[in-house]
């Protein structure tokens, strides 16, 4: 047989009486315990996220306390303070460097050039189209950096930092497309030139040109030479000795100019 006892509250309402109220008691102690322990850790942790723009590598006594008792709360805020937002994502570095050939060193303080110098490069511009000889784009690139000398500015130095303004169109796109002060001499810069501008195919192209050379009907020696020095010219790395090109145009004009 159950046997429930009741007693009033306050309010004067009946209530099952609790046979364990020391039980209950303790259990509703380390409730309490538990949820004050909860309270202070979240507000610990709110806190420093409030702080984490002013936190510094000196800590103070007490914040070494804090970080002791609640390492997690720490860690949390650290993560805060380098989470990684869309802003980061979207911004855009700015290159260190413009220009894809570097500024030589030079002895002389002050470098000024012509504004007519600058007036007969632009004379001169290199598209990069299929019909034009970068061989003679460079000859007369040179011929026109020649006429300008500058004291303790050495020839190379000028061709260098000019070049530039003798390219236009597709020849300018492709000096951009290297990295920034990545061609240091002059040298870099012709071989990498004519590299892209006159490759392997089109030196064996004039080779072909070269060997396959006659002297047409009707036209007189002087024009056949003429005519044979162009194909030469236009394949300067054509390879053939003087004595094998002498051979090359005697062997190849018609009878009767023999």
């Amino acid at each position: 047989m159950s046997v429930f006892c009741m007693h009033r509250s306050p309010t004067g309402n009946l209530v099952p009486l609790d046979l364990e109220i020391e039980a209950t008691l303790r259990r509703n102690r380390a409730k309490r315990r538990r949820k004050l322990l909860q309270d202070r850790t979240v507000a610990f942790i709110l806190e420093e996220e409030a702080q984490s723009s002013d936190f510094t590598s000196s800590y103070s006594p007490s914040s070494r306390e804090s970080t002791t008792y609640l390492p997690e709360a720490s860690v949390m805020a650290d993560e805060h303070q380098h989470r990684v937002t869309l802003e980061d994502y979207s911004s855009s570095l700015v290159p260190q460097f413009f220009t894809s050939i570097a500024r030589p060193e030079v002895q002389a303080h002050n470098i000024n050039y012509p504004h007519s110098l600058i007036h007969l490069i632009h004379g001169n511009l290199f598209h990069g189209l299929p019909n034009e000889d970068p061989y003679e784009h460079l000859e007369i690139y040179i011929e026109i950096c020649n006429t300008v000398k500058i004291v303790e500015v050495l020839d190379d130095t000028i061709r260098l930092n000019l070049f530039s303004f003798s390219l236009a169109g597709e020849a300018k796109k492709w000096l951009y497309s290297f990295k920034g002060n990545s061609l240091k001499t002059w040298e870099e810069v012709v071989e990498k030139f004519l590299k892209k501008y006159f490759p392997e195919s089109k030196t064996a192209e004039g080779k072909t040109a070269i060997s396959s050379f006659h002297q047409f009907p009707n036209e007189s020696l002087s024009e056949a030479l003429e005519r044979f020095w162009g194909l030469l010219r236009k394949t300067r790395t054509h390879g053939f000795s003087e004595p094998i090109q002498l051979n090359m145009f005697i062997d190849r004009l018609r009878p009767q100019t023999k």
